[in-house]
C-alpha cells in the first residue's frame, strides 16, 4: 500500500469536505432570489418619447433604464434588475418589495428636469436641453471638476442668466430641481450667451452624480407597461420550498444509486458531486447572479448531465477491466475513451445553451446562462477532479478487488 498517494487522497477529500461544510452557509445565505422565489413583480415597458423631436436610440433606452433603477432604489428595492432589450422596451424585476403597486406607479412616471430661479418660477425644462450632453470635465487652469450642459436655444439661455444675473445675493442662482427634489442651486454671475453652460464648486463624485441625474431629466419618455408579473411573498417561499426538498430528495437517490451500482467510484462521485454543488453556488455568488425558477431548473439539469459524465466514465472503465486489464490500465483507457464522449455532449448542450441566451429573454435568458455555467462546473468537478481522486485511490493499492468497481470475477474475458 502507497500511504503517500492515499495520504493525499484524504488530505484532498478531508480539506475540501471541512472547506465545503465551513462555508456553505454563508454561501446559500448570499444567493440572490429571483421574484418567482422571494416574491416581488416584473414589469415589461413600451417606451415612447413625450418629445415629437426625440428620437429613441440604445442611449435614450440605457439613460430611461438608469433612471428607472434610481428610483426603484429610491422606493427599498433591493438590486433591481432594469434592463433595455430591443428598441423601444425595457424590462424591470424587483424582488422582495412589499408594496408592488405603489412602486410601479412611481417608475413609469416621466423624470421632470426643471431649472427654476429662487422665487420658484420654473425657467428651463428637460426637454431644453440636449439629451444625454451632460458631462464632467475638467478646468485647464486648476484642474478641478466642472459640469458642461449643452442647450437647444441659446438665446432662450442667455436672456434667464442675464436676468438672474442682476439679482442680488442670494437670489442669484438657477436651482436644479429633479421631480420634487432639489438637487443643487448654482449662482450665476453673468449672462452666458452660449448653448452651453458650465456648473463649478463640487468634487468629483459630486459633479458625476449631478450629471448623470440631470442627463436623466433630459429624457422625457413615456413608459407605457405591456407585460406585468406579481408573485406574492409567501407564495415565492413556498415555491423555494417545494424545490429545494425535491432537489434534495433527488440528490439522495442520486448518490444511492452511483454508490450501489459503482461501489468505489462511485463513492469519488459523491464527493465531487458535492464539490460541483459548492463551487456552483460560488460562481453564482462571484457573478452576483440571481437565481429563479428556472435557473434552479437548469442547476438541476446541471447535476444530471454531471451524473451522466461518471456514469459515461465508470462504464468505460467497467468494460475496460471485463476484457481483462488491469485496475489501471483500466482507469486510464476508460477515462481516455469516454473523454470525447463527455465532451460532445457537453460542447453541444453549451452551443444550445448559447442559442438561447442569444435569441431568449428574460427566464430564458437565466436558464441558458446558469446551464453554461453548470456544464463548466461539472467539467473541472466530475471529469478531472473525479479522475484525480480515482487515480490516487488506485496507485495507494488500496483498491485491488473487481468488486470495489462493481465488476464480478466471471465477468472478465481472459486475454
Amino acid at each position: 500500500m502507497d500511504f503517500k498517494r492515499f495520504g493525499a487522497f484524504l488530505l484532498i477529500v478531508i480539506v475540501g469536505l471541512g472547506l465545503i461544510s465551513w462555508t456553505t452557509p454563508d454561501i446559500i445565505k448570499n444567493v440572490r432570489l429571483g421574484l418567482d422565489l422571494k416574491g416581488g413583480f416584473e414589469v415589461l415597458y413600451i417606451v415612447e418619447p413625450l418629445d415629437e423631436t426625440q428620437e429613441l436610440s440604445h442611449d435614450v433606452l440605457l439613460e430611461a433604464a438608469r433612471s428607472i433603477e434610481d428610483r426603484a432604489n429610491k422606493n427599498g428595492a433591493e438590486e433591481p434588475e432594469v434592463t433595455p432589450e430591443g428598441r423601444d422596451r425595457i424590462r424591470v424585476k424587483i424582488a422582495g418589495v412589499t408594496n408592488p403597486e405603489k412602486v410601479r406607479e412611481t417608475l413609469k412616471e416621466p423624470a421632470n428636469l426643471t431649472f427654476r430661479s429662487s422665487d420658484g418660477t420654473i425657467e428651463l425644462r428637460g426637454n431644453d436641453f440636449v439629451e444625454n450632453a451632460a458631462s464632467v470635465q475638467f478646468d485647464g487652469t486648476t484642474q478641478a471638476p466642472i459640469i458642461t450642459i449643452e442647450l437647444k436655444d441659446k438665446d432662450k439661455f442667455y436672456e434667464i442668466t442675464q436676468r438672474i444675473s442682476q439679482k442680488a445675493p442670494p437670489d442669484n442662482v438657477l436651482e436644479i430641481w429633479l421631480n420634487e427634489e432639489r438637487l443643487t442651486s448654482p449662482s450665476v454671475r453673468q449672462g452666458i450667451n452660449s448653448n452651453k453652460a458650465t456648473i463649478d464648486g463640487y468634487s468629483l463624485e459630486e459633479a458625476r452624480d449631478y450629471a448623470s441625474k440631470i442627463n436623466l431629466g433630459a429624457l422625457p419618455v413615456k413608459l407605457t407597461e405591456k407585460y406585468t408579473q406579481v408573485v406574492d411573498a409567501t407564495l415565492g417561499q413556498a415555491s423555494l420550498d417545494k424545490t429545494v426538498t425535491a432537489g434534495l430528495i433527488g440528490s439522495v437517490f442520486i448518490l444511492l444509486f452511483m454508490l450501489f451500482f459503482y461501489r468505489v467510484p462511485g463513492i469519488v462521485a459523491v464527493i465531487t458531486l458535492i464539490a460541483y454543488t459548492w463551487l456552483l453556488l460560488n460562481i453564482f455568488n462571484w457573478m452576483n447572479a440571481t437565481l429563479t425558477l428556472p435557473g434552479i431548473a437548469a442547476f438541476v439539469l446541471g447535476i444530471g448531465m454531471a451524473v451522466d459524465a461518471n456514469i459515461i466514465t465508470y462504464e468505460r472503465i467497467k468494460d475496460e477491466i471485463r476484457s481483462g486489464k488491469s485496475i489501471l490500465s483500466s482507469i486510464k483507457a476508460g477515462s481516455k475513451n469516454s473523454l470525447r464522449t463527455i465532451l460532445d455532449a457537453n460542447i453541444t448542450t453549451i452551443i444550445a445553451a448559447t442559442v438561447l441566451f442569444n435569441i431568449g429573454s428574460g427566464a430564458i435568458k437565466g436558464f441558458a446562462l446558469v446551464l453554461i455555467v453548470s456544464i463548466l462546473a461539472s467539467m473541472i468537478t466530475n471529469v478531472f477532479f473525479s479522475r484525480l481522486l480515482l487515480f490516487l485511490l488506485v496507485r495507494s493499492n488500496l483498491v485491488k478487488k473487481l468488486s470495489y468497481f462493481g465488476v464480478k470475477e466471471g465477468e472478465v474475458s481472459e486475454l
